[in-house]
């Protein structure tokens, strides 16, 4: 009889257990479709929403694929190639962390474009995995704006070099549609103002002396959870925004 006993409260605080998980799942759920309608009420309609679910369960990504969202960024290529395996086709992928030349292969099948092009190296090995898949994959380059000796990325220099080489001419599998940056992570926002005006003018710099004609370099991607309503004032046309739709890192 104790056992028996025993085992009702054991299936009792079970119960409660699954109970208090359920709610829980419920709340987040609500909480990423609430964050999702605010943060899209805020935005320009011209101003591309990119979810950073990086580290995030499927589940949550199923969550804000549900309240609408379609565009995700990832910042492994392995979880990228997985979670591109697991969820519904009609989702833009975008790799928007540092990026090795030996997982450029895991994510060409499913990438719709590339944030972090950082060198000649990883623009050529991205158009050759691109060119065995018959894809042109849309790329662009990163540059170092942060005062943060961490953050990757070119110079103005540096690109202009690359734009007028004879290797970059021989490169038909990736499509250069405009620069991204990652401005410092301070709470000074005249630097983090400053950072993202540089960027603009090197976008409107290589848009006159290189892209004049092509119509598809029209892109910024700067911004994050704690500057993207800066980095739209500033020009943006892309934010990559995380912890402001799932929440923070638990």
């Amino acid at each position: 009889m104790l056992r028996l006993t025993v085992l009702g409260i054991q299936i009792s605080e079970c119960k409660k257990k699954s109970l208090f998980l359920l709610h829980n799942e419920i709340t987040k759920q609500q909480m990423i479709a609430e964050n999702l309608s605010k943060i899209k009420k805020i935005i320009p309609d011209s101003v591309l929403l990119v979810a950073v679910s990086k580290t995030k369960p499927i589940a949550l990504l199923e969550e804000a694929y549900q309240a609408g969202q379609r565009h995700f960024g990832e910042n492994k290529a392995l979880e990228m190639r997985d979670k591109a395996e697991a969820l519904p086709k009609d989702i833009s992928w975008h790799f928007i962390g540092h990026l090795q030349r030996n997982k450029v292969k895991y994510i060409i099948p499913s990438v719709t474009l590339i944030h972090s092009i950082d060198s000649l190296r990883l623009l050529q090995e991205v158009n050759k995995e691109a060119k065995k898949k018959n894809r042109t994959i849309d790329c662009l380059l990163q540059f170092h704006i942060a005062k943060e000796q961490t953050k990757f990325g070119f110079n103005y220099q540096e690109v202009e070099q690359l734009l007028q080489s004879a290797d970059y001419k021989e490169l038909h599998n990736v499509n250069i549609v405009g620069v991204m940056g990652m401005a410092t992570f301070t709470e000074n926002t005249n630097q983090v103002r400053r950072e993202f005006k540089e960027l603009k003018t090197i976008f409107n710099k290589l848009k006159e002396n290189f892209f004049i004609k092509n119509k598809d370099f029209k892109h910024i991607s700067m911004g994050m959870s704690n500057d993207y309503l800066i980095a739209i004032e500033e020009g943006a046309t892309i934010v990559r925004v995380g912890s402001s739709i799932f929440g923070k890192r638990g």
